[in-house]
């Protein structure tokens, strides 16, 4: 009997298959398995395998080593990164095409290349493209103006020759890879960018960076889900992944850390894209609420956080006549099936109908809010939006609702209200706090707590 020597993989999964059908039977995708070669030694072979080396085991006890962290002068990177760049770490930036990640690694390798390494040597930064040849990459420096900057360039898309010219000399300090979609090990005879050439070039180049020890960025595309295109391994392989959110319509952008093995997740940096790149944004909720206009039917202030970071930013509902057969139900920065919940709730405890209207939610700025503590702000504007009564234009709003109408309490409540104190707002709508040490301080800001939707309804119907 012949043995397998090829496997199919899904290119949007990564499950492997023995043989080729039409549908992923793991995440339900058409058409997307590719056949490709399989690994040289199965987990048969390696475990069954002699000489293996005998290793030590250690107890917790003991002082950690200080970690020395590479500064990238961008305070909103390093913010999200846990304070700045690890050596011999990796870390994966995926985000939409155009969306910003090219030019804001080349800002950073241009800032790093001006700092000190742990050593107290010039920090030695190299950048590899494989979507753009050498001159594109001194244009956008160019325009950026890092034209000067000490940063060794190259354009390559063979893994195997990229890591024989990082070991031949010093080892670098910072190195980029964009993409590892362009990547490719001549020892798999599969195109770039299928789950086994990711695999294969993203597993070569991360042994690359733990045995000499520099940080590596690597850059991944977005599918149209919004998650990174390849296998999904990649991001378990790595220590710190990125993604860089934003809508083109928009000037904000948002980098925020989904993993990360040397810092908080969910930490989030804020920047502005603007003709000379990407610029920080010190004070996020002050730029969100730049452009809001009070006592506007269907707009609410909504206080919340990410990561250690308060950021206040304007919810906005419309509520209009049915234009077709079914009410329209549109959606923008937030999740639509929790907005179902909501109007539910409305309808069922409340008493508030809105079935035969089309709504339509947006989160203003081009955030993306993920918190449950949004739930509360989204029922007011849209009660707000239903009634064209104005939400009080110095109040701000947050709590998270059940699904029998009550008001739940949420983390950082001190937190929320000091931000929105130094934006001058002197109302806020709060959840009950039941616990026997109070969590909000006491603020300039009158606070009046909610325990259920109703009374948030009665606000308006009064």
């Amino acid at each position: 009997m012949t043995k397998r020597t090829t496997q199919y993989v899904c290119q949007n999964c990564g499950a492997t298959f023995a043989k080729w059908t039409g549908k992923c039977e793991s995440c339900g995708k058409w058409n997307t398995l590719v056949e490709e070669d399989l690994p040289e030694k199965t987990h048969s072979q390696i475990t069954a395998g002699k000489g293996g080396k005998k290793f030590d085991f250690v107890d917790l006890r003991g002082a950690p080593e200080i970690i020395f962290r590479l500064k990238s002068q961008i305070g909103e990177l390093d913010r999200v990164c846990g304070g700045g760049l690890v050596p011999g770490s990796v870390i994966l930036v995926g985000g939409d095409p155009g969306i910003g990640k090219s030019t804001l690694l080349l800002q950073a390798v241009a800032h790093l290349s001006e700092t000190v390494n742990k050593a107290g040597s010039p920090t030695k930064c190299v950048y590899i493209s494989g979507e753009e040849s050498v001159d594109q990459v001194r244009l956008r420096a160019l325009r950026l103006g890092f034209s000067s900057a000490n940063v060794a360039l190259a354009s390559a898309t063979n893994v195997r020759d990229i890591v024989a010219t990082l070991e031949s000399g010093p080892a670098p300090d910072v190195v980029i890879i964009d993409s590892i979609q362009t990547m490719y090990s001549d020892t798999l005879d599969s195109a770039p960018g299928t789950v086994g050439q990711v695999r294969a070039s993203g597993n070569e180049l991360i042994r690359l960076a733990k045995r000499l020890n520099f940080t590596l960025f690597l850059v991944g595309h977005v599918t149209k889900e919004g998650t990174l295109a390849g296998p999904r391994v990649l991001e378990h392989m790595v220590d710190t992944v990125l993604y860089f959110e934003g809508d083109r319509g928009h000037h904000f952008r948002i980098l925020r850390s989904v993993k990360n093995r040397f810092g908080a997740t969910d930490e989030i940096g804020v920047f502005e894209m603007t003709e000379s790149g990407l610029q920080e944004v010190k004070n996020p909720s002050a730029l969100f609420l730049a452009d809001r206009r009070g006592n506007i039917a269907g707009s609410c202030v909504f206080a919340g956080v990410e990561g250690s970071r308060p950021l206040l930013v304007e919810i906005q509902a419309l509520v209009a006549p049915m234009s077709g057969q079914s009410p329209r139900r549109a959606v923008v920065g937030w999740d639509a099936g929790r907005l179902a919940m909501i109007l539910a709730v409305l309808e069922a405890r409340c008493g508030i109908i809105f079935g035969a209207k089309d709504i339509y939610l947006n989160i203003a700025g081009g955030l993306k809010l993920t918190e449950p503590a949004c739930d509360m702000a989204v029922a007011m504007a849209l009660v707000s939006a239903l009634t064209q009564k104005p939400v009080p234009a110095d109040m701000v709003v947050f709590g998270e609702v059940g699904l029998s109408g009550e008001v739940r309490a949420v983390p950082q409540s001190d937190l929320r209200l000091k931000e929105a104190e130094k934006l001058g707002f002197k109302k806020a709508l709060i959840p009950p706090q039941r616990s026997a040490k109070k969590e909000c301080k006491e603020s300039a800001i009158h606070k009046t707590e909610v325990g259920h939707l109703r009374t948030l309804t009665d606000i308006f119907r009064g």
